[in-house]
């Protein structure tokens, strides 16, 4: 069997889209993924905004899972400013980057996103990203009209993990979406139904 035989053959193989491609996303499929997908396969430096030293929290959590999958994270927190999280110096502010970034990374409150998009925009960035549950329509407009593109209210890291393959890590199965999960050690369940033993 042909590798594409293969892949067409497999679940969900219609709406995927695969990693390193290239192409034109097809009909059904999520444009707004695609383009997603190209960002993260194109720009490799992520400015992250407001990343945590604290390992429970959500963005030291993404950074850690991004690193790992090859992109450098640069650190921006005035309250760690000079230290360094993850291996990397952490800065002020955007603006105190002495090198180019690709993509910057928003892990804050809506209230906090217009002047980090003028930054990004003084900084030469290419992408702004709004974590989830960050949306901020008029910085966004003003992020275009400079011509960044502008994702918002998604993580970098579950799309990564999304595209990629690697929803187990995190805490996500990949593969068939039950609720039903097999341990090992663990009998497998009947067929029988439900309650039976």
């Amino acid at each position: 069997m042909t590798d594409e035989r293969r892949e067409a053959e497999t679940p969900g193989a219609a709406c995927r889209i695969v990693p390193g491609s290239h192409a034109s996303p097809q009909a059904g499929v999520d444009r707004d993924a695609y383009r997603r997908l190209e960002i993260l396969e194109r720009y490799r430096t992520i400015a992250m905004v407001g990343l945590s030293s604290d390992p429970y929290r959500p963005s030291y959590f993404a950074a850690t899972y991004l690193q790992r999958e090859g992109y450098r994270i640069v650190p921006v927190n005035p309250r760690y400013a000079g230290q360094t999280i993850l291996g990397e110096t952490v800065y002020a502010s955007l603006r105190d980057i002495p090198f180019p970034v690709d993509i910057v990374d928003i892990f804050r409150g809506p209230e906090h996103v217009p002047p980090l998009v003028e930054d990004a925009i003084a900084i030469g960035a290419k992408v702004v990203w709004m974590q989830l549950g960050v949306r901020h329509p008029e910085a966004a407009a003003r992020a275009r009209a400079a011509g960044l593109e502008v994702v918002e209210d998604r993580c970098a890291k579950v799309e990564h993990a999304r595209f990629f393959g690697k929803m187990s890590t995190v805490g996500l199965n990949a593969g068939v979406v039950s609720s039903r999960r097999d341990l090992p050690g663990r009998p497998k369940p009947s067929s029988g139904g439900f309650g039976r033993r």
